[in-house]
């Protein structure tokens, strides 16, 4: 059977989901506990990636994965960058809590949970804030050629995921006038047009996926996260390569131009992880890539 992508990358977000970063345990065989926590995952249950870190630990330098960056900018952000990242998703939050405990039981001693989150679709496709996220996605046979490997592709089928989860500090956000809640966000919330004169910080200027050179266009599935003292959104990006999100991560931060996304100035970011998402053969993820 031919290798296809994880159908998780390319579906539209799930009503509920769990972000999931898993750490291996040092003193774990890598290749068996990989192998058991494959099995314990079926491929429509969400998506999986691999981190650099688990991929060096099987002896594998994995073409265009390489851990979160580091970057001296003026503004923090993090690195967290784990061995596993899985995004389970279900339609509603009974089924995610089943897949997950299902999941609990592959780690069998090989993996600890290094982070959760629970996600939900809000608002129709909406950010807490109450603006429309991902308005740019690109669709149908662009979002496949955004974000999966092709057959010439040093890893056919195959995707990379950029996983940054951002807190917001929705009773700043609120304290603007909807006027410069809209400049911050660089569109109307009542009509979600962008703004010609928002001003160079506007994050929907920092991020305009088609002004970069090349463009750096991804497949966003990000969902919202909200708990009572924490809120905001997990932020998930698939791409064929990482350098697309890096270079629009890096003009956020205002490491190009010196201009600071305004995003920053209600939201931070407190997660950073990328990932390879392998492809699946037979119904079943194939790490071939990684001599399993």
């Amino acid at each position: 059977m031919p290798l296809a992508h994880q159908p998780a990358i390319l579906l539209p977000p799930a009503p509920h989901g769990r972000s999931l970063t898993l750490r291996r345990l040092v003193e774990a065989d890598p290749r068996a506990a990989l192998t058991r926590l494959v099995d314990a995952l079926p491929s429509d249950w969400g998506a999986f990636g691999i981190g650099a870190p688990l991929a060096r630990a099987l002896g594998r330098d994995l073409p265009g994965l390489r851990p979160f960056p580091s970057l001296a900018a003026p503004v923090d952000i993090p690195v967290t960058q784990a061995d596993v990242w899985i995004g389970l998703r279900g339609a509603g939050r009974s089924e995610v809590f089943d897949r997950a405990a299902a999941l609990a039981a592959g780690l069998d001693g090989g993996f600890e949970v290094a982070d959760a989150v629970d996600t939900f679709l809000y608002a129709g496709g909406r950010d807490l804030t109450g603006y429309e996220d991902g308005t740019a996605n690109p669709i149908g046979d662009e979002a496949v050629a955004v974000a999966i490997g092709d057959a010439a592709a040093p890893l056919p089928a195959s995707s990379f995921v950029a996983v940054q989860r951002w807190r917001h500090d929705l009773a700043r956000f609120r304290r603007h006038d909807p006027a410069t809640r809209d400049a911050l966000i660089g569109r109307r919330l009542a009509d979600n047009e962008e703004i010609d004169d928002a001003p160079e910080s506007a994050h929907v200027k920092r991020t305009a996926q088609e002004l970069y050179e090349p463009e750096a266009f991804m497949v966003r599935r990000s969902l919202p996260y909200a708990a009572p003292d924490d809120c905001g959104l997990e932020f998930v990006a698939y791409c064929r390569t990482l350098d697309a999100f890096e270079r629009m991560l890096r003009h956020m931060a205002g490491l190009d131009d010196g201009i600071v996304d305004a995003l920053f100035r209600f939201s931070r970011p407190v997660t950073g992880g990328y990932y390879w998402c392998p492809p699946i053969r037979d119904g079943r993820l194939d790490l071939t890539a990684l001599g399993l």
